[in-house]
């Protein structure tokens, strides 16, 4: 596979290489990372020609944003695309010196406030550009609107309605109108709040996470034909389900953000046996696999070192056989009807 052949996002005008840039690890989520491994890390990927990034509020609690301007505002705008998120802003904590958030090892001290309104997403975007020291984007996502992060099916129909009454998707409509932005995306954590989107709202493409990777393909059943039929685009976030399908089963392995259950590391076991057979890593396979469907436009993994970023490229660019793929079909360890990428 090429990394930088791109790839037209639904029916915009937007195209975005086959492999980009996840920030979220720039985020420092589970370890933290020096300022100069993080900008030996972008000069990396952006020497050997990765041109797409993403980004957001969220990651880091703005300081993957900070990262990636920091190395990005030296490039000629024209040559990459950007893609960050809405639907959280951030403030200074009431209390400064009790302040803590646990869930970024190194996220910056401020608290994170979700706002679907028209105002909320526009302050959103603006202290997006702030932080990434750049006056425009590509494309912006609706962030993380979903049961996880607003508790309940109740949670996500006031959020929703945040949205859609409160003026927060007319306002992303008119930035794309104006020609501020190129495209609208959702970004998804469960698939069967895909149909939701699409019966209400106009958008150009999914941020697909956990839905779509080598282990878990529910969104196959009826999210992706629909967005076939919308004419909606994906992008594959999350390809290595948080980490076991690049580690593989050692040393306590995280699935979905959590420790891997017993099933699940039988099942990734399996697939290792079958890829060493074919020689083949399974972080490989896990990076390859989305573009076996015709929906799929681009994968982004996460990278903090420059030696992950050489890593995805050569993962991505190595020669998989068909029979791979066959085998894991055969042993069940992917359904008949799954597409798959073809050597």
């Amino acid at each position: 596979m090429s990394p930088l052949k791109t790839n037209r996002i639904g029916k915009t005008e937007l195209e975005v290489p086959s492999l980009g840039f996840g920030g979220g690890t720039l985020g420092d989520p589970d370890v933290v990372v020096t300022e100069r491994q993080s900008l030996d890390t972008l000069a990396e990927a952006y020497g050997k020609g990765i041109r797409f990034y993403d980004t957001a509020p969220w990651y880091g609690i703005g300081k993957s944003e900070h990262r990636l301007g920091s190395s990005l505002r030296e490039q000629p705008r024209a040559d990459f695309v950007l893609n960050t998120k809405v639907g959280r802003y951030l403030t200074r904590p009431s209390d400064v010196e009790t302040f803590g958030q646990g869930r970024w090892a190194g996220g910056l001290p401020f608290e994170v406030n979700f706002d679907y309104t028209a105002k909320g997403l526009e302050r959103s975007y603006r202290e997006s550009l702030l932080r990434l020291s750049l006056n425009r984007v590509d494309s912006l996502v609706i962030h993380d609107l979903d049961y996880k992060f607003h508790g309940s099916m109740e949670g996500v129909d006031a959020r929703f309605k945040e949205l859609m009454d409160g003026g927060g998707y007319d306002y992303l409509k008119s930035l794309k109108e104006s020609g501020e932005i190129k495209a609208i995306g959702v970004g998804i954590n469960f698939s069967d709040l895909m149909p939701r989107f699409l019966e209400y709202c106009d958008i150009d493409f999914f941020l697909v996470a956990m839905p779509y990777t080598l282990l878990d393909q529910p969104v196959l059943e009826e999210s992706f034909p629909l967005c076939e039929k919308h004419g909606v685009s994906v992008i594959s976030g999350a390809v290595f389900a948080s980490g076991i399908l690049a580690t593989g089963v050692k040393n306590n392995p995280l699935y979905g953000y959590q420790p891997a259950e017993d099933e699940i590391v039988s099942r990734v076991r399996a697939m290792e046996r079958i890829c060493d057979r074919y020689d083949v890593p399974l972080g490989a396979a896990a990076l390859q696999f989305p573009h076996g469907h015709p929906l799929v436009n681009s994968v982004i993994p996460g990278m903090n070192s420059p030696e992950i970023v050489q890593t995805n490229l050569e993962w991505f660019q190595l020669d998989i056989p068909n029979d791979l793929w066959a085998e894991l079909k055969a042993e069940g360890l992917l359904g008949a009807d799954v597409p798959t990428p073809k050597a």
